[in-house]
This record gives C-alpha cells, structure tokens and sequence, in this order.
C-alpha cells in the first residue's frame, strides 16, 4: 500500500492526502473553548494535529478561534455555527488534495497509526469514505473523505441535515457505495495498528467533553514531542 504524501515547506503540489482538526465546538460542558484545554501542558488543538502530522500528514485547523493560527494554518469557516459537518466542507473547499482526514480536537487518545492505516486503505481501494468501528461501533471520526463527496455534503448542510455520520452516508451511497468501515480491534490484532500505551481500542474514542474527560485522558496520555508546522516553525 502507498504511504500518505508528506507536504514540505517547499512543494509546488498539494499532496494526495492532507488532515484537518475540527475547532468550530462550541465548548459548553467544558466550559472554556476545548481546543485550548490543556493535556500534558499542551493544548489539545496540538495534540490532535501531532497526531496527523506522526501520520505523515500536513495539518491544518477547520473553524475555530483565530489564535488557533499560531499551531497550524486555519481554514476559516463562515457557517461555524452549522456545526462540524461546516468545518468539514470549508476544509474540502480549501484543498485540491482528493484524500482528507478529519478528526475532532477531543480525541486525544487517537493514535496516529489508526490515521496512517486508514488513508492508505482509502488510497488503494479508492472507497469515498472510510471509518473505523469499536466494540462494534461505527465511530465518526477519524475519517478519510475522498474530496468527491463536497457536492452532497453541501446539499445536506443546506437542507439543514447536520449531522456527520449520516452526511458520510448521504455521500457514500451518492456513489453507490456504503460508508467502509474497519473495525479497530481487528486492526489491532492482526498487527496494523497499535497505540504507544498498548491502550484497548475503546479507549481511543474518548471525548474530551468536560474537566473530568481531561482527567481520564490526563491518566492515560502518551508523552508526545510536538513537532510545529514547517510554515510556522
């Protein structure tokens, strides 16, 4: 299988595939904007983009607050208060790349070889857009969308249609096809895929909504080097 394409400061081409944190929550139970919360003295915006970026990925932030441009290059998002499924269109708008990986800023856990697997899995089988599951569970995020989907995931935003998931199926059987979804614990088990905590793989799916979820993911957070964007560093 091909490896995602890594982007340097000094590309003429946008790579194959490119990542996106999505910022544009608005916060409530956390009761400051999460994307600055912060997990083993970083903010979580930079743990979600290292996790990309250890995926071979150039990241950038999809909505969010202006000073998330210090960590990455920042996709505005004019429909912000549309929800997540906004941030995801702006972020297609904004890339010729066909592959993009989203994942939100309160996954913490996640680990980068699960985002490094499933764009190489969505590179060779060419599916529209591909998910992983735990304990049976489709999970939303992380996904890989082939930018093909943009047209459908706009007619849902706009008939008011705001939820994710089921935008990801709205665009995968647009193209005759179901949302792929790869079961995470199968991964684990047949050695394509591990975390750097050996944590099982429900754990990966912790949100980080509220103080006590940054405890919980305080306890099992893996010490990480954050590495800056080469346009920022």
């Amino acid at each position: 299988m091909s490896t995602p394409q890594v982007r340097s400061a000094t590309d003429a081409e946008e790579p194959d595939a490119v990542g996106f944190v999505l910022t544009g929550g608005r916060s409530s139970r956390m009761g400051m904007d999460k994307a600055l919360a912060l997990l083993d003295d970083q903010p979580l915006a930079a743990h979600a983009l290292q996790i990309l970026r250890e995926a071979g990925l150039a990241a950038s932030v999809a909505g969010g607050q202006s000073a998330l441009a210090a960590f990455a290059p920042l996709v505005e998002d004019s429909r912000a208060s549309l929800g997540p499924l906004s941030g995801i269109c702006a972020a297609l708008a904004s890339t010729s790349a066909r592959w993009a990986v989203f994942i939100p800023v309160d996954l913490p856990l996640l680990p980068a070889s699960l985002i490094g697997f499933l764009v190489r899995y969505a590179q060779t089988t060419g599916k529209a857009v591909t998910a992983a599951s735990a304990n049976g569970f489709a999970q939303t995020f992380p996904a890989v969308l082939d930018r093909a989907v943009l047209p459908v995931l706009e007619r849902e935003l706009e008939a008011g249609r705001r939820g994710c998931f089921s935008g990801f199926q709205a665009a995968a059987a647009s193209l005759g096809e179901p949302v792929t979804v790869l079961p995470a614990e199968a991964l684990v088990q047949c050695g394509q895929v591990s975390h750097p905590r050996d944590l099982p793989a429900t754990w990966w799916f912790l949100n980080v909504n509220t103080a006590e979820d940054l405890a919980r993911a305080q306890a099992h957070c893996p010490p990480v080097r954050f590495t800056p964007h080469p346009l920022i560093a």
